[in-house]
């Protein structure tokens, strides 16, 4: 049996997973987590081996820094990212953080229950198209975005100043523009709204 912890902040997409996945005799949904809090603790819980984890909750603890903290732990439970969000930074986030699968929320149920099978086991559970996106992006190295300057570029794109963004990342000014450098000469560009816009439309970050 794979005892399963739900983590999303919607009720209904709770409801309709916990509806779907208990009718799978192997699997058993033993708690659910309507934040990220919620979740690193129900993680702790004896016996639990993997929790289905959203990214995007409110508060300030997000789903990669709540799998991060998961899978920190001794013994810990694997963790499989199911999302609306398909950006490079999103998934190399999460797969860095040490997640063992990420989906996308429009996945067949049969592709969820086998990746769900896959990552409890300890494979690697990425939906199609995800991993046709870390092809791609290792494809063209030069253009891709590392975790840090994508969380730069998305605070840029939410209208944040060098020194708000160094605020927010725990960063000097200095290493702020170091980062946009890099940025610009990666996407080959010359300002701040190019980057943004270029970033989306390669799918480096979220587009809003």
């Amino acid at each position: 049996m794979i005892r399963l912890v739900l983590s999303d902040d919607h009720p209904v997409v709770r409801a309709g997973m916990r509806a779907l996945l208990e009718a799978e005799p192997d699997l058993s949904v033993v708690g659910e987590a309507a934040s990220a809090e919620e979740a690193v603790a129900l993680a702790a819980t004896p016996g639990v081996d993997l929790v289905l984890m959203d990214l995007q909750f409110p508060g300030r603890l997000q789903g990669v820094d709540a799998t991060r903290r998961i899978r920190s732990t001794p013994g810990a439970p694997r963790v499989l990212v199911l999302t609306n969000y398909d950006t490079d930074a999103d998934i190399l986030g999460a797969i860095e953080a040490g997640a063992s699968g990420y989906l996308l929320k429009d996945a067949p149920p049969g592709e969820l229950v086998a990746a769900i099978r896959a990552a409890a086991s300890g494979e690697s559970a990425l939906a199609p198209a995800v991993a046709s996106r870390l092809d791609a992006s290792q494809r063209s190295p030069d253009q891709r975005l590392t975790v840090r300057e994508s969380e730069v570029l998305a605070l840029v794109a939410g209208g944040s100043t060098n020194r708000e963004i160094g605020q927010a990342l725990f960063l000097s000014e200095a290493t702020v523009k170091s980062h946009l450098v890099h940025i610009f000469t990666k996407l080959g560009v010359g300002s701040r709204t190019a980057a943004v816009a270029k970033a989306r439309e390669l799918g480096a970050i979220r587009a809003g």
